[in-house]
């Protein structure tokens, strides 16, 4: 079965940097575009990122300029880093295969100011 599970949140300070990865299992994964979604506290979940198959991505306009997604081919991973982190970025965060409901668990980011 189709399996997504990220990985490298954390708690960091405002300003500071992380790259998550999100490591896809149980598709093909060269023919399928990914996005990253958040969740904060009350909020609904919302639209981070995307890539697709030709590395086009595509961005909200909160985080425009402070994030990049990528993807690796050939580790099946897709990756979102994230600099000049703020408060407001704080959130569960979750990888999803872009065209299909297929989500992964999530993974925690807390930006303290």
């Amino acid at each position: 079965q189709v399996q997504l599970v990220e990985s490298g949140g954390g708690l960091v300070q405002a300003g500071e940097s992380l790259t998550l990865s999100c490591a896809a299992s149980g598709l093909l994964f060269n023919i399928n575009a990914f996005a990253w979604y958040r969740q904060a506290p009350g909020r609904q979940r919302e639209f981070v990122a995307s890539v697709r198959v030709n590395r086009d991505t595509d961005y909200a306009s909160s985080v425009k300029g402070r994030f990049t997604i990528t993807r690796d081919n050939d580790r099946r991973s897709v990756y979102l880093q994230m600099t000049n982190l703020k408060p407001e970025d704080t959130g569960l965060y979750y990888c999803k295969v872009y065209w299909q409901n297929y989500w992964g668990t999530g993974t925690q980011v807390t930006v303290s100011s």
